[in-house]
């Protein structure tokens, strides 16, 4: 993740700002509707913005030669769903750009359509298929963390390939080349995230009890519907509109 600054083809850059766009700024719409109504929630908006920031900050080494990092946006995604995480998730990848040279400016259409868009809506919609399964809070929370992180880079792999297709096998040759070096380092690395999002919603769950039941979660709970009694039809409906 992070595509660098210069790889992408220009025509392929303008795509994918274009396909991200919409996403962002809807996203922009749902964080300033957030903090008018819900003020209380900005500490938590805060958190999921520095948990992005922060994870998605780490490079980390990988045995293929190439690098990997956490991505974080599983926590935005399950206290205010996907959209907040676009607009939040742009931002930190500007950042990043700018000051740790992590991505880059034309490739920050890329960025934010896997890290920021495809991660998190692919890892909360786990989240609520485990839930609507009556799984184990935990496990709804761990499938979130793990698949957004996971999926940003299977992403990735298919915006390299579209750029650097394979002379035999065209992108599916190229995407599987690509997949082969991130899946290896990226695997472990999305089941550590997993379980450190469990960790991240217990604490929170002490911290900021009122806040996660005014959100509809109750991530302490054992019944797996992540829904405190009374607001599992709130919940319900506030998904339906998203």
């Amino acid at each position: 993740m992070h595509i660098a600054e210069g790889v992408l083809p220009p025509v392929q850059c303008a795509i994918w700002y274009a396909a991200a766009a919409p996403f962002v700024v809807h996203g922009a719409h749902r964080v300033v509707k957030e903090v008018r109504e819900h003020p209380e929630n900005k500490l938590l908006l805060a958190t999921a913005g520095a948990c992005t920031f922060l994870l998605s900050s780490i490079k980390l080494p990988s045995v293929t030669g190439s690098s990997s990092h956490p991505t974080g946006t599983g926590v935005g995604a399950i206290l205010f769903k996907p959209p907040v995480m676009a607009f939040m998730g742009v931002i930190v990848l500007i950042f990043q750009a700018l000051l740790l040279a992590h991505g880059g400016i034309t490739t920050l259409g890329a960025n934010t359509f896997s890290m920021a868009i495809a991660g998190p809506w692919i890892g909360y919609w786990a989240y609520r298929l485990t839930r609507r399964l009556h799984g184990p809070n935990a496990l709804a929370i761990f499938l979130c963390m793990a698949l957004s992180d996971l999926a940003t880079y299977c992403v990735t792999s298919f915006q390299l390939a579209f750029a650097f297709p394979d002379a035999s096998s065209g992108v599916f040759g190229a995407a599987g080349k690509f997949l082969g070096i991130f899946a290896i380092s990226q695997v472990p690395l999305s089941i550590m995230e997993g379980f450190l999002g469990i960790l991240l919603f217990r604490f929170l769950a002490r911290v900021a009890a009122p806040q996660l039941a005014g959100l509809g979660l109750d991530v302490a709970g054992g019944s797996g519907t992540g829904a405190p009694a009374g607001t599992s039809g709130a919940a319900e409906k506030e998904d339906a509109n998203v």
